[in-house]
């Protein structure tokens, strides 16, 4: 299965890095199924950084980790979904001890509702509801080293603003 990275570098080798912001799954090295997202990204990263240029870093990966690695898998927002969410972005030294987690990226508009829910506006029922009617395009976060090994890089492709 092909996932896609967007960075403002080439990156043949991934690796586990510190994020200077929270992170719906944690620190780690993040991919998606989406070109458009991964684009999307590289735009994104590109403005703030004030660079003409990034990369959709495109891999090959070997799903029979999720098999053989502790992995957790959200194919939809659940209850479940919220709170780890929740748990990566507001509390302080949270850790997990998952490998690989997959599931719905929490974007701009998702994150919206999540300010909704942690206001006390919408209720966790409320909020997956309100989630369910979005499309919303997955991600991978592989946490752990051993977990990169199932990721071989087949090439970086250049996006320009």
């Amino acid at each position: 299965m092909k996932l896609y990275h967007g960075s403002i570098e080439q990156v043949n080798t991934p690796e586990i890095r510190e994020s200077s912001h929270t992170l719906d799954y944690g620190k780690g090295f993040y991919a998606t199924t989406s070109l458009k997202q991964a684009e999307n990204w590289v735009k994104r990263k590109s403005k703030e950084m004030n660079v003409d240029k990034g990369y959709v870093n495109v891999y090959e990966f070997d799903k029979s980790a999720l098999r053989k690695m502790k992995s957790l898998i959200f194919n939809e927002p659940t209850e479940e979904w919220v709170d780890f969410v929740h748990q990566n972005r507001t509390v302080k030294g949270f850790q997990h001890d998952y490998d690989i987690v997959y599931g719905p990226v929490a974007n701009d508009r998702v994150y919206a509702a999540f300010a909704l829910y942690e206001g006390g506006v919408l209720n966790k029922q409320e909020l997956i509801r309100e989630l369910k009617t979005y499309k919303l395009v997955d991600q991978y976060l592989f946490h752990t080293s051993p977990a990169l090994e199932y990721l071989s890089f087949i090439e970086a492709k250049e996006v320009t603003l």
